[in-house]
């Protein structure tokens, strides 16, 4: 694979600081679009990486930052609203700014980061009908070669999925756990396969209007994911499925609370099945990994509080 300068939008979060070294580790220069690049200099790694102080929603000063790019990487999301930052404006937005900056800049690669189950026709889920919006947006632009991503449910060192559920479970006295939508099927997947799904994308044209849907290698219901927590945290829980008369009332009086552990619109995700009807791993030549394989190694008594995966221990070739 060629060496080829790359930014990324959305580099900060969990998702893009793995990306981020993964790429650098490949040799890639990767600049990373931030507005405080003063919180974030764990991201300078060698001379690869270099963090670039924009406001990824002005396509002008994004366009002068693309001029001299060979592809783009956005994977902003939010997966609630608070305050001026709404899924609109991050997944519909946000999107139209950068495909602009493209075609102004000239740079036509653009791998962009949707969700499994994202859909325009959504009605209750404003999550997951942004999300599809945006995602329609990107592969409708003129100019713009692109290739989407649809993951389930994200997990690795640093997610927010299994640590929120060990840090509610660690919080709660009782020794039963009301668990909203607890028959959801999800399908997790490993944040390294993800990241291997992008790199692959980049050297790949086969890919190109292409919307891969990335899963683990297991469907888990929502409860056996909490019970699966519990056990690694040595909490001895006993989960218990709310109605949902019950549940979208919790979701209600949880999505009030600071951080919002849970939200109406969560709720409304959880409605749909996140599992894949056409998983993209299978093509890709990736074996994708198991919670019980990883989750492990970052989260309970065996823990090695990694925040980052090592990809240079890998005994596994992607092609």
């Amino acid at each position: 694979m060629d060496a080829q300068r790359i930014i990324i939008i959305g580099g900060t979060g969990f998702i893009g600081s793995h990306l981020t070294h993964r790429l650098a580790d490949l040799g890639h220069q990767v600049t990373v679009v931030t507005r405080r690049p003063e919180r974030h200099r764990e991201y300078r790694i060698g001379s690869r990486v270099e963090l670039a102080q924009v406001d990824p929603y002005d396509a002008d000063k994004l366009a002068a930052l693309f001029a001299d790019g060979d592809c783009v990487i956005n994977l902003v999301g939010l997966l609630n609203e608070e305050g001026a930052s709404t899924f609109s404006r991050a997944h519909v937005d946000l999107p139209r700014a950068v495909v602009k900056a493209m075609r102004e800049s000239g740079v036509s690669r653009l791998l962009h980061m949707s969700a499994l189950n994202a859909d325009v026709n959504e009605v209750r889920g404003r999550y997951l009908k942004t999300k599809g919006e945006g995602e329609n947006l990107v592969h409708q632009s003129p100019g713009v070669v692109v290739t989407s991503f649809r993951p389930s449910v994200v997990f690795g060192p640093g997610d927010s999925f299994f640590r929120r559920f060990a840090g509610l479970l660690s919080m709660l006295p009782a020794p039963v756990f009301p668990l909203a939508c607890a028959d959801a099927r999800l399908t997790p997947v490993f944040v390294g396969d993800v990241v291997d799904a992008f790199v692959y994308a980049l050297d790949n044209k086969h890919t190109i209007g292409q919307r891969l849907e990335l899963c683990g290698p297991h469907v888990y219901t929502l409860k056996q994911l909490v019970e699966f927590t519990a056990g690694l945290v040595g909490k001895r829980t006993t989960v218990v499925g709310l109605p949902d008369f019950a549940a979208r009332i919790q979701a209600h009086i949880m999505g009030l609370l600071p951080g919002k552990p849970f939200s109406i619109d969560n709720y409304y995700s959880l409605k749909k099945d996140s599992v894949c009807t056409q998983p993209a791993f299978p093509a890709m030549g990736i074996n994708p990994r198991s919670i019980e394989a990883i989750v492990p190694t970052y989260l309970g008594s065996a823990s090695s509080r990694a925040r980052y995966y090592d990809y240079r221990s890998r005994s596994r070739r992607a092609p």
